[in-house]
């Protein structure tokens, strides 16, 4: 009988590779052994700067978020034990949802218990096997997945591209008869580049086709917008848009996920969509922190206009180093080409030394299979801490890049 695990022996080789190359530091796996604020942390028992953690809008530490939470454990426990299905919901779910409805301005809310699951559920409850889903090739895992497990019809179109989608849509006007449902998912914010989708574009294709389009805000949630509704309010075409999920691990700050929508029969999807109905929900703390930390965004639009400048400045900063960028636009996620995998696990161990934490992203998780080293900005992270950051790029990924093309 074959080993199951033979199968995992060269990520197995690959992984102590990238051990090797870091003297012991899991790069993809970093332990934070204390939280020191929302933008600080120690590892290895150094104090680091948190550049990698997406703590958008810096509310892991308001007190009004923890104290939320420490009042739901008292008065609901640690855990609900089950799913809303079979063991009903708290008040403190629907009170969640109807906060994020009118957050949104929609008139339906579901919050599920993870971020993953939201798009899993709101995907496979929408989608079934005599429909065809269509998503942008750089989609999320948890995008992917959710086309899988609504057993549709999968069509890729090219990334960012609405005439692609356009030519994929009016052949299968040609092939399909007009037969099944049509389903186009969408990111505000996609995570890897940080580039964002030309949305007003992409309403264009759906005036001229017929489908459902769905926009993942996970990491434009609370960050776009004048009212933090994400890319749909920024590029003013809420109205279009039929469906928007996201997730509470970003500019939340807490975990679960959550999909909403206008259509009347939208509550069906509790009843069709098995990420809901199999798992337990959320528990009381996360709900009721999640609910604080939604007022919160809703009560302090300046917590956005920080997060602008300090995602300005670091663009900028990395910018004026030479550094080739992930895209051509200011987003809170700026991703920094490496120029291959060891030198970007190389860089990646020298800046953690140097007190700075960001993401490695390689392949085969990122498009076109660079390699990343992704940041993601706070409205927490002072200007102290955003000019550190520049400066050890600067030292560390610039400098070594200038010198092995000999400039």
């Amino acid at each position: 009988m074959a080993d199951l695990f033979d199968k995992h022996r060269d990520v197995a080789a690959r992984y102590g590779h990238m051990m090797t190359l870091t003297a012991g530091d899991n790069a993809v796996g970093i332990t934070m052994e204390r939280m020191l604020s929302p933008t600080r942390a120690l590892i290895n028992g150094r104090e680091t700067i948190l550049a990698g953690t997406n703590n958008y809008m810096g509310v892991t530490f308001e007190k009004e978020c923890i104290e939320a939470g420490k009042a739901a454990l008292d008065e609901f426990g640690t855990g609900t034990t089950g799913s809303r299905i079979a063991n009903g919901s708290y008040g403190i779910h629907r009170e969640l949802e109807q906060e994020l409805a009118e957050f949104l301005n929609r008139k339906h809310c579901i919050a599920f218990t993870t971020g993953y699951q939201a798009n899993l559920g709101m995907i496979a409850g929408l989608a079934g096997p005599n429909d065809t889903v269509f998503l942008d090739a750089d989609s999320h895992s948890s995008i992917y997945d959710g086309c899988t497990l609504s057993g549709a019809k999968l069509v890729r179109f090219r990334h960012n591209d609405p005439d692609d989608l356009d030519k994929r849509l009016a052949r299968a006007d040609r092939d399909e008869n007009g037969k099944g449902g049509r389903l186009v998912v969408l990111e505000g914010i996609y995570s890897m580049l940080g580039d964002r989708a030309p949305l007003k574009e992409f309403v264009e294709v759906k005036h001229r086709h017929d489908f459902t389009l769905m926009v993942d805000e996970a990491h434009s949630f609370g960050v776009l917008g004048e009212n933090g509704r994400g890319l749909q309010e920024e590029a003013g075409v809420e109205s279009d848009v039929d469906v928007v999920v996201g997730t509470f691990s970003k500019s939340v700050g807490a975990i679960g996920g959550f999909g909403a929508g206008d259509h009347p029969m939208f509550d069906m999807i509790r009843y069709a969509s098995r990420p809901y109905m199999f798992t337990a929900s959320s528990s009381p703390s996360s709900v009721a922190t999640a609910t604080a930390a939604v007022r919160v965004l809703r009560a302090e639009p300046q917590r956005r206009e920080r997060l602008r400048r300090n995602s300005e400045r670091l663009y900028q900063g990395f910018l004026d180093l030479g550094l080739e960028l992930g895209c051509d636009q200011v987003s809170p996620v700026i991703a920094v080409k490496g120029p291959d995998e060891p030198s970007t696990i190389a860089m990646w161990h020298a800046l953690l030394q140097a007190g700075v934490y960001v993401n490695i992203a390689l392949p085969p998780g990122t498009p076109n299979r660079i390699c990343l080293l992704r940041c993601s900005v706070s409205a927490a992270h002072t200007s102290e801490e955003i000019d550190r950051i520049i400066s050890l790029f600067a030292e560390v990924v610039a400098r070594p890049q200038l010198a092995a093309v000999g400039a």
